[in-house]
């Protein structure tokens, strides 16, 4: 063997014999640390205390009902733009109505606070949804409101309509704020 070939068995025996030496003694400290973490999702929860807020018998032309309902957040998050969409349906018991719509004679007053939030017809409310409030936060309290129908004559004979019968729904829609 020659020189240089010592040399670099030398050198490669004394790397090796180092990192033997090396790896053998050190020593480090470690630590760990973890958590166990939950993510809930809020709630919209927007609740009405009346399954039914009108339920209205002999209605005649000229006459008004009104009644009172609330609306309350029941839910964790706060909401905004609570919307009110009408459809309704017209079951035509007595005399045919011949395409006269029974709801433009139904005249909606919807109130909140002694504040007119708006009046329509209940053929001007189908299928147009109505905002009826902007925000409602979490924990806040209900919020009342006022619905007055009113069965408007108009001064000619309504015989057509009697004993028909308008089932009506409404429904309530809170989005997220």
């Amino acid at each position: 063997m020659n020189i240089k070939n010592k040399l670099i068995t030398s050198f490669v025996a004394a790397v090796l014999g180092i990192c033997l030496i090396t790896g053998g003694t050190s020593a480090y400290f470690s630590d760990t640390a973890s958590t166990n973490n939950t993510i809930t999702t809020g709630s919209l929860n927007l609740g009405l205390n009346k399954e039914a807020i009108f339920q209205v018998e002999a209605f005649v032309p000229g006459e008004t009902q009104e009644t009172q309902f609330k609306l309350t957040n029941e839910g964790s998050m706060d909401m905004k733009d609570i919307t009110l969409t009408t459809s309704y349906e017209i079951v035509d018991k007595g005399e045919p109505n011949n395409g006269d719509n029974m709801g433009e004679y139904l005249v909606v007053e919807l109130l909140s606070n002694q504040e007119l939030i708006f009046e329509k017809t209940l053929a001007e409310l189908n299928g147009n949804p109505q905002q009826i409030a902007k925000e409602f936060p979490a924990g806040s309290t209900a919020k009342q409101f006022m619905i007055r129908i009113t069965f408007k004559d108009n001064g000619e004979n309504q015989n057509h309509f009697q004993t028909d019968q308008l089932k009506l729904n409404w429904e309530f829609e809170a989005v997220q704020l």
